[in-house]
């Protein structure tokens, strides 16, 4: 139609995250006995990718800095050159967290996506910590972080992919 998108102009973008994953449904899948899970599972997938994104880790050493990243994938038409993030941050034994809202740049103010690319597929790790660097967790036990995208489209599209990665930084 002539709403083609993507290097490809072809919109594969999801399909792709979904071959390279190993993760899709193929046509001779309809016949097993397990083709609903499988369908069900898929749904439940790239529902969450347009939804809030929960993560959870255990921190026990209180004393040590950590390095927190927010990984994106997106393809090569995402239409924004950022993208806003409401992130909130529970901490253990918290009914509620705290919540901060942060713009990540995708691109720089040419037009050229940051991050690494593969064909139309780009995946950037942007830092998260606080001010010095890192971050401290002042509790041992499990932290729950959560991003909700604040753009004005929703679901945005073209994005295949966030994620939080947790590092211990050596001392």
């Amino acid at each position: 139609g002539k709403a083609k998108i993507g290097s490809t102009l072809r919109g594969i973008g999801p399909t792709y995250m979904d071959k390279t994953g190993r993760n899709g449904l193929r046509v001779g899948d309809i016949l097993t006995p397990d083709f609903k899970a499988k369908y069900q599972k898929l749904k439940e997938k790239h529902l969450q990718i347009i939804g809030m994104h929960n993560f959870e880790f255990d921190i026990e050493d209180t004393a040590a800095h950590y390095q927190l990243y927010f990984l994106i994938r997106h393809t090569d038409a995402y239409p924004f050159s950022n993208i806003w993030l409401s992130i909130n941050t529970q901490m253990p034994g918290d009914k509620k967290g705290v919540e901060s809202k942060v713009e990540i740049p995708l691109a720089d103010k040419n037009g050229k996506w940051l991050g690494r690319g593969t064909g139309e597929i780009y995946e950037q790790l942007m830092p998260l910590s606080g001010t010095n660097g890192y971050s401290k967790f002042t509790k041992k036990g499990k932290y729950k972080i959560t991003f909700q995208q604040i753009m004005r489209e929703n679901p945005l599209p073209e994005i295949l992919q966030v994620g939080l990665r947790v590092e211990k930084q050596k001392n």
